[in-house]
């Protein structure tokens, strides 16, 4: 109990640095687009936020998960670029990609990569070019869960496939208690949320049950809908977050910002490494460290290992792209998404993630994603 209040004010303390740290990169404009803005901090370094030819209004949207490193990307960029608006809808990654192809938005957010058929479909809007996947931030999708008087608890991709899909219904299940010896589980029914919308977070959560419980989860893993049976709907990640703080007995998924800021604790996964692992960015980076690219040309797809059994690793996590044309981009949009591509995967861009609740890209990726986006035309 001690280690988890220890958890939480840590976790707050991360919170606040989130804010204090966008609050320092964004006190200071430049009324010189084309040159480095001071970071307002005089023992930080400079900022590196390039705006370059940087006007008027860009239209994106899709991945719910990367909604809070998009605000605190788009606060820092508006502040350092005057005359330049990112308008980033939040409506879950099917809806993006949907967006997208229909040539309504400059460029999308997504938990998954595109699909073949959804290649085929941007090269509708992408004249002479098609869409790529850009990695730009990863992180754990956590899961929350509220059962008063249980502060700690340990499950398995097993017990866990079987909660989500109703065959586990109570808190006190011989399977959950074989796995939490020391808890005193209630016989409370169990909650079990889920996102409504279509959703990369659903989809990567698909993919870690089917990976580390192929037995136990028969449904589709390529599905950004929820398949499963029973449970209770809520739109997007924060939906599903304040259901789960609103209900005894809940348990639901969502990114670890969404954990974070709804102050709910969240589940230690047993992969059979010599510990349960934490839902943390550390943690998380660990296991996506490993992924490896999938993708040909200047698509960055990746690929990753949800059922590791690293010490340390986290397994249930995502990486969520930007989807963007390779050519064939509209000129009056191009430069300003360039150049806020470009500060998203700066060095200074990555930064602000870790103090949100995110983890930043591997070095190596996010090195070749630096080297697509200035090629984007």
């Amino acid at each position: 109990m001690k280690l988890q209040r220890k958890n939480r004010l840590r976790a707050t303390a991360l919170g606040a640095l989130a804010v204090s740290g966008a609050l320092v990169l964004t006190a200071c404009g430049s009324d010189d687009n084309t040159k480095e803005t001071g970071s307002g901090d005089s023992s930080a370094a400079a900022s590196s936020i390039k705006c370059d030819d940087a006007k008027g209004q860009i239209l994106a949207a899709g991945s719910s998960a990367q909604k809070n490193a998009m605000d605190l990307w788009v606060k820092n960029f508006q502040q350092a670029c005057a005359g330049v608006e990112i308008n980033y809808q939040p409506i879950g990654s099917g809806g993006g990609i949907t967006k997208f192809t229909q040539g309504q938005v400059a460029f999308a957010g997504s938990d998954s990569a595109l699909k073949p058929e959804e290649v085929t479909a941007s090269e509708e809007v992408c004249k002479g070019g098609k869409g790529i996947n850009l990695p730009m931030v990863g992180g754990p999708v956590a899961i929350g869960f509220n059962v008063p008087g249980v502060d700690s608890l340990v499950l398995d991709g097993p017990t866990l496939a079987k909660i989500f899909d109703s065959k586990i219904t109570k808190w006190n299940d011989a399977a959950i208690s074989k796995l939490n010896p020391d808890a005193k589980l209630p016989a409370t029914a169990i909650q079990a949320f889920h996102r409504s919308d279509e959703s990369g977070t659903t989809q990567n959560l698909n993919k870690y049950l089917k990976a580390a419980a192929p037995a136990d989860w028969k449904y589709d893993d390529s599905s950004k809908s929820w398949e499963a049976k029973g449970g209770q709907a809520a739109s997007g990640s924060s939906g599903v977050a304040s259901s789960v703080k609103d209900t005894e007995g809940a348990i639901g998924y969502f990114e670890l910002s969404y954990a974070t800021a709804s102050n709910l604790t969240t589940v230690k996964v047993d992969t059979g490494a010599g510990a349960p692992v934490e839902a943390t960015t550390e943690n998380a980076s660990k296991a996506i460290a490993a992924a490896k690219v999938k993708g040909t040309g200047n698509d960055l797809a990746l690929e990753l290992d949800y059922a590791t059994k690293a010490e340390g690793a986290y397994p249930i996590i995502l990486v969520t792209y930007e989807i963007a044309c390779d050519k064939g981009n509209k000129a009056e949009t191009l430069p300003s998404v360039k150049a806020f591509l470009n500060y998203t995967v700066s060095e200074e861009g990555q930064k602000v993630l870790s103090d949100a609740g995110y983890a930043p890209l591997p070095t190596e990726i996010a090195a070749k994603v630096r080297e697509i986006v200035p090629t984007l035309s």
